[in-house]
């Protein structure tokens, strides 16, 4: 592909979310509102991640444009897959990945909730800036535990709210002892909280939840994840743990859809 045949398919397939250099002077979004996005933000946190991974799977989940799968195909990943719900995405990711030399990186039309049809587990698996788009998080968070994941997630949120941490007790009382006053802790800023965005945030009416720090951790920990490393405050490097209470059954709820939609099918 020439530089003129790649500049017009650059621009063919815009507009971009990634801004990726694909040589010859060509960027895919060099005017994007945040920058050098997201190769800035990865700079952050890329030593958190194994620099080598020869004879690593990696699952990126709502790839895009495909600049992490890219990325994790550099580091000598044996297989590499990226999955998004949107076409114009992946095609931007196939020409990405081309256009620098990685023709080995598979790109599908895949929901986060559809993780379960293929049939694989990766040793890793990068999920994000995903989550707050999405109307089930807790769920996605469950597929990927239960069908994907084998040892490490790459995982990322917005997070709206304070950072602290309060420590929340294993099992919550209904009301305070010798009173019928709830705990009160739940107004604690540091509390477990789900922010819920009812119509748009930042003009996106994609964007449905800001959970705060203690949320992020506490939804990763309820899935089935330790939390390894935190290199960014919304950035986790987290690894593969027990899924609490997992002896009353999975975690994840499947819904029906079949025609008795009101039975356990």
């Amino acid at each position: 592909m020439t530089p003129d045949v790649l500049r017009a398919e650059v621009e063919r397939l815009g507009p971009w979310f990634h801004n990726i250099d694909l040589g010859h002077g060509i960027e895919t979004a060099p005017e994007h509102f945040l920058g050098d996005y997201p190769r800035f933000k990865f700079a952050r946190f890329a030593d958190a991640l194994p620099a080598d991974l020869t004879g690593k799977s990696v699952l990126d989940i709502g790839c895009n444009a495909g600049f992490y799968s890219v990325e994790m195909k550099r580091r000598g990943a044996d297989r590499v897959l990226g999955i998004d719900s949107d076409d114009r995405y992946l095609a931007q990711a196939r020409l990405a990945s081309a256009a620098l030399g990685f023709d080995g990186v598979e790109f599908r039309n895949l929901s986060v909730y559809d993780v379960g049809a293929l049939g694989e587990r990766f040793d890793l698996v990068i999920f994000m800036g995903v989550l707050y788009h999405l109307r089930h998080p807790l769920l996605a968070l469950d597929l990927i535990r239960e069908h994907v994941a084998g040892d490490l997630m790459l995982f990322q949120t917005m997070q709206q709210g304070s950072r602290e941490v309060y420590p929340v007790p294993a099992d919550h009382p209904f009301h305070m002892p010798g009173t019928h006053e709830p705990p009160p802790y739940f107004d604690e800023p540091g509390y477990p909280r789900m922010h819920f965005i009812e119509r748009e945030f930042a003009h996106d009416w994609t964007n449905w939840w800001a959970p705060n720090a203690a949320c992020s951790a506490a939804m990763l920990r309820a899935s089935g994840f330790t939390i390894e490393a935190q290199p960014e405050s919304e950035v986790y490097l987290c690894r593969v743990a027990p899924v609490p209470y997992a002896e009353f059954g999975p975690a994840a709820v499947y819904p029906s859809t079949g025609p008795n939609r009101g039975s356990d099918a």
